[in-house]
């Protein structure tokens, strides 16, 4: 099934059911949003959100982003709608938005002409439809691998792990936004349809980081000292 959705390239990767805050300066996206609020009651108030593989976020030469010779935006091909919940307008015209991942897709073709904000032609992304004997097991693998991973990055990992999702298909959405990861990393994950496969790749990625962040504690002096020459003796 395919559809025509309003789509906001960005920097980032949004994955369904995480919330997503945006500032809304550029006036091509005033535009949406000022849309997206004049629809009727009960019609999805939705848009794409996509990672941008080259470009700016912001349209070349506009004067959020002056730079001459800025070729256009390019965008990786799978994409996650974001539903607007929260729209606060601001005295310069803009607005402050909050919204939530909700269902993936896969682009098809960009329209850059039928409206002031990209739309695109996109089709809709299967998703687990029941339980997942495999995906299940390997939740319990994944909790426990992320766990140890938060324990290496933040002060207090029991805030969030003590918060973690039971169901794997959520919990690997979850573990893909939260992670720190590079952009592609995401979309990788993202681009997965499976969620048994989605885990089992954050399986890696998390042990790959882990042990990354083990080799930095083990260094005997700061990281700081090692950028530097020598010191005096």
């Amino acid at each position: 099934m395919t559809a025509r959705l309003p789509v906001f390239p960005l920097g980032t990767v949004l994955f369904p059911g995480l919330v997503l805050p945006l500032h809304i300066f550029e006036e091509r996206y005033r535009a949406l949003v000022r849309h997206l609020v004049t629809l009727p009651e009960g019609t999805p108030r939705e848009f794409g959100v996509v990672a941008i593989r080259a470009g700016w976020e912001v349209a070349p030469g506009s004067p959020e982003r002056p730079v001459p010779g800025v070729g256009p935006v390019t965008l990786h091909e799978v994409g996650c709608t974001a539903e607007l919940r929260q729209v606060t307008e601001l005295p310069d015209g803009g607005f402050d938005i909050v919204t939530v991942g909700r269902r993936r897709f896969r682009v098809t073709g960009v329209d850059e002409e039928a409206a002031p904000y990209l739309t695109a032609e996109v089709e809709w992304l299967p998703e687990p439809g029941g339980p997942d004997e495999t995906a299940g097991l390997l939740a319990a693998r994944v909790i426990s691998v992320f766990r140890q991973y938060l324990g290496l990055i933040r002060p207090d990992p029991q805030e969030i792990s003590e918060q973690l999702p039971e169901d794997p298909t959520v919990l690997s959405h979850l573990v893909a936004a939260t992670a720190v990861l590079t952009v592609d990393d995401r979309q990788r994950l993202l681009a997965i349809d499976d969620t048994a496969a989605r885990l089992r790749a954050e399986l890696r990625l998390l042990n790959r980081e882990a042990a990354l962040l083990r080799q930095v504690r083990a260094v005997p002096v700061p990281l700081s000292e090692l950028a530097g020459p020598p010191a005096p003796n």
